[in-house]
């Protein structure tokens, strides 16, 4: 679980810090991102004068496709978290804290709970590559008719048909250079 109670860290001093380890850790991440293997790294909770600063270094793998030849692959992710959260009620009077001038801010809970699920989140499916590639010399699939170019070592279409709207490029191609 990724909820710490803090508020013995809330009294202590300043540079004070606590490590919690993160061990098979499960969790949904988005709908469209699914975790290969469980989440591990560490959490640190140092206190600063005003709030908690949590760092974590985590790593994972998500699985996709293979962005040319649509093969199912695992990317492993490595995400470092810098977050900062402020307490919605004083540790010391019990009553909550003005939220109005950083509304945005991660917060404490009420019992003094910090939550990293959604931070955790956000790092790893902004971690996720753009293109994911089963290796770097992926040929792909054929255009044409859809075999994966990786596994056939000679590839052609004798009836290479040009697409109409693109026949008077392919006469252009077809001339001699004027220069």
């Amino acid at each position: 679980m990724l909820s710490y109670n803090v508020a013995t860290l809330l009294r202590s001093a300043p540079g004070t810090e606590r490590r919690y380890p993160v061990e098979n850790l499960e969790m949904e991440i988005a709908e469209d991102l699914r975790l290969a293997e469980p989440i591990e790294g560490e959490v640190r909770l140092s206190r600063t004068g005003r709030s908690i600063l949590a760092r974590a270094h985590l790593t994972t793998a998500i699985e996709g496709y293979c962005s040319r030849c649509l093969t199912p692959i695992v990317a492993k992710i490595d995400v470092d978290i810098e977050e900062e959260a402020l307490p919605s009620i004083d540790i010391d009077s019990g009553l909550p804290v003005n939220q109005a001038e950083e509304p945005d801010a991660l917060r404490l809970d009420s019992h003094h709970e910090l939550d990293l699920g959604e931070p955790i989140r956000e790092a790893i499916s902004l971690a996720e590559p753009s293109s994911m590639l089963c290796r770097d010399n992926c040929r792909g699939l054929c255009l044409v008719c859809g075999v994966d170019l990786n596994n056939v070592t000679e590839h052609d279409h004798a009836d290479d048909t040009v697409d109409p709207r693109l026949a008077a490029l392919a006469e252009w191609s077809d001339r001699p250079d004027s220069n």
